[in-house]
């Protein structure tokens, strides 16, 4: 029996070599430095179960960032798994060009009953970017068809991130994300991010609102607001390192779109799905109704590909009502409405709804009030988020709030160190970003807080040692 085990294991130990090989030989990972391209092989995760992986060494790890934000109802839930197997037996595919399945209609209905406001229909993609993808050209479409060609711009923010498609990506404000990329850059208008932490130097979180929706309104009104086809923002930057709007800045931003005819685009990629603890946190979290969501990620807990965008009764009644009922919306997906992602998520809805969703309104404010003790440590300039999304930001000092003093792969230091401890966590340059599966407990919590204590501080033993940081 103990020489079958020792085989299965030199046999597993086998195939991750092979694999770690194979992908330095002949795999390409997303978003490579061009003197790496094609050549590397990152950490090769083998299990998960629960809120945890496990490693190609068998040890076993937190997911910190449940996979990208999205494994919300936890690795390895065996009822997701029999329904993906269920309709795949079924029926494995259909076109939707001109045959429909019974699952994607299912889905849009319960969504739709989730959506605030007029939202009542859902046009199913394969991803986040092309969710975005999808709803910047409805807004090119909705508004050739009603007769206002030019009314195309659209009025993004520093700091945020839509996606890896030509259109979605251009909308990006992480400047390292575009350095070296092309874009649409004739059709976007960049605003400033909502970051409260990096608000002007004696401003009040009261005259930073007043001074972001002033930049907004001022914008609408140079640019012409007949000229500006849509404002997209999530509702908390998440790849732009958790960065929560001040209270009140997405409603006024929400009211001058509808006052000058703009579309309002909450891109809940990241933050539907429970993340906040609601299927969707625009009009629970927010108090807004915007014209279009975007979703992904976490509604299918990350099992299968699928996104969508929810749109307004109101956009597609204008449509019907226009002069043009033969203009055609030229967009679709060999994906769209794939019947095996839409049986997944409605399971993975029922969860949500079951119990994850209430759990996680239970445990965000134990969450956030955990991480935020980090800011005990010299090297954390602030700890911030909301539901389950945590960042935690290092600057070198608290007063000029200066990341760049610091070794810019600060985050990737503390995550190899948590990485060690137990923990994985998603570094972004000078900062680490915490979104765990939905299904944490408060015990657990207090491990993935303890193992980051112990990463940052352990990283700035190695900075102080490096005479980086003095601090």
């Amino acid at each position: 029996m103990a020489a079958a085990r020792d085989l299965k294991a030199k046999e597993t130990a086998d195939a991750d070599v092979d694999a770690v090989e194979l992908a330095r030989r002949h795999l390409v990972q997303p978003w490579p430095f061009a003197g790496s391209v094609g050549t590397e092989a990152r950490a090769l995760i083998g299990e998960g179960e629960g809120i945890y992986i496990t490693d190609a060494s068998g040890k076993r790890l937190i997911d910190g960032p449940a996979g990208m934000w999205c494994i919300n109802v936890g690795h390895r839930r065996e009822e997701l798994a029999k329904v993906m197997y269920d309709q795949a037996m079924a029926l494995s595919y259909n076109t939707p060009w001109y045959t429909m399945n019974a699952p994607s209609a299912e889905l849009a209905m319960r969504i739709a009953g989730h959506a605030p406001g007029d939202l009542s229909h859902v046009f199913f993609t394969t991803g986040g970017s092309s969710a975005v993808e999808t709803a910047l050209r409805f807004m090119q479409f909705y508004n050739n068809v009603r007769g206002r060609p030019e009314k195309k711009l659209i009025l993004s923010r520093g700091g945020a991130y839509h996606g890896s498609t030509y259109l979605s990506a251009s909308l990006n404000g992480r400047p390292r994300d575009r350095h070296w990329m092309d874009g649409a850059d004739e059709l976007v208008v960049k605003l400033s991010s909502p970051d409260p932490f990096r608000r002007p130097h004696g401003m009040s979180i009261e005259a930073f609102t007043d001074f972001l929706v002033d930049q907004f309104r001022d914008t609408v009104a140079r640019i012409g607001a007949d000229r500006i086809g849509a404002f997209v923002g999530e509702p908390v930057q998440a790849s732009g390192g958790v960065v929560v709007p001040p209270d009140g800045y997405l409603k006024r931003i929400r009211e001058i779109c509808r006052d000058n005819g703009i579309l309002y685009i909450s891109d809940e990629v990241v933050t539907g799905f429970g993340r906040l603890g609601h299927v969707f946190a625009s009009g629970e979290m927010f108090d807004i109704d915007p014209d279009m969501i975007t979703f992904a990620k976490g509604v299918t807990s990350g099992y299968f590909p699928l996104g969508g965008v929810i749109i307004s009764e109101r956009i597609l009644q204008e449509l019907r009502r226009s002069n043009h009922p033969d203009a055609l919306f030229g967009h679709g997906l060999t994906y769209t409405s794939h019947p095996i992602g839409c049986a997944v998520a409605l399971k993975n809805l029922d969860i949500l709804e079951e119990s994850v969703l209430a759990h996680t309104r239970e445990v965000a404010p134990y969450f956030q009030a955990q991480l935020k003790t980090l800011e005990e440590l010299p090297l954390v300039g602030e700890v911030r988020g909301m539901g389950l999304m945590g960042c935690v930001e290092c600057v070198a000092d608290r007063e000029s709030k200066d990341p760049l003093k610091l070794d810019k792969d600060v985050g990737k230091r503390i995550d190899a160190h948590c990485h060690e401890l137990g923990l994985l966590v998603r570094p972004l340059i000078n900062m680490c970003v915490m979104s765990p599966p939905l299904i944490i407990s408060r015990e657990q919590i207090d491990d993935m807080v303890a193992i980051l204590r112990e990463g940052i501080s352990r990283t700035m033993d190695d900075l102080r040692k490096e005479g980086v940081w003095a601090g």
